[in-house]
């Protein structure tokens, strides 16, 4: 006996489903004028999020307001074309910035934060200030000691590695925005370094990616950080080596919050 074939769903009725560009139609050989016009729209969304302003000072102040030690440091990319145009600079500290790190060291820090501008200023302007707010009290009931965190404008990936290890981090994560796409030119990463410290390349990093308001949330992410921060530190690696197995601890932890409410109600 045949099994019978899955019942046909329109291609529109992907549209549901995704952000993605799928089920367009068409104008005769070429995409209808609301579709081109989404498009040129998103796309100049995602350019204006590349250039967009970096708000240093007002992170600096929202993130002291969280009762956090904030620093403020820049990279050797002087200007946002020399960022663009220039990767290195934008993975070194600036000699200034580093003399004023060094003398903030005053011993191991366990985890610092690094929040950089990245390719859109717009995503870290945007969420940076919450997520640290979700992550902060993860790390403290994970039993991570939180040292500095540090504002970096025209900054890299790795330029975490170089602030890590002036400040003698076990364990750096950076937050910063991602490369604008057309669906999200607001989405923020978050890349975690056990043992930071300059030449270090990607495979020795953990990503959390796509945190923004239609991606993943302040608290599936920083529940997703505080994991792999604590692993991290416990296992003495990040990267390749450490898979993150945080998706069942989330539903762990949520199945216990669940049977914890269901009781409550039971007693009332």
């Amino acid at each position: 006996m045949k099994t019978p074939a899955p019942p046909s769903r329109p291609l529109e009725a992907l549209r549901e489903l995704t952000p993605a560009r799928v089920g367009l139609g068409r104008s005769g050989a070429s995409m209808p004028t609301d579709a081109l016009l989404a498009f040129t729209l998103d796309h100049a969304r995602a350019r204006d999020a590349v250039h967009a302003a970096f708000d240093a000072q007002r992170l600096v102040g929202e993130l002291a307001g969280l009762g956090l030690q904030v620093g403020e440091v820049s990279s050797q990319a002087r200007n946002r074309g020399d960022y663009l145009r220039r990767p290195d600079l934008g993975r070194m500290l600036d000699p200034d910035s580093r003399r004023a790190l060094e003398k903030r060291n005053g011993g191991a820090s366990e985890v610092v934060i690094v929040v950089g501008d990245g390719l859109s200023p717009a995503a870290v302007n945007g969420h940076a200030v919450e997520l640290v707010r979700h992550l902060a009290p993860r790390l403290t009931e994970a039993g991570v000691r939180l040292g500095h965190v540090v504002v970096a404008s025209g900054a890299r990936v790795a330029l975490g590695d170089e602030i890590g290890d002036v400040l003698g981090a076990r364990l750096v994560v950076m937050l910063i925005g991602e490369r604008p796409g057309l669906s999200a030119p607001d989405s923020l990463g978050a890349y975690l370094t056990f043992a930071p410290r300059i030449g270090l390349t990607d495979e020795k990093r953990n990503c959390v990616s796509n945190i923004h308001g239609a991606g993943l949330s302040y608290d599936e992410a920083a529940f997703k950080i505080a994991w792999l921060v604590r692993e991290g530190i416990a296992r003495q690696i990040t990267g390749v080596a450490l898979k993150d197995e945080s998706g069942a601890a989330l539903i762990s932890a949520r199945s216990a919050l669940r049977a914890g409410t269901e009781a409550e109600k039971k007693k009332d």
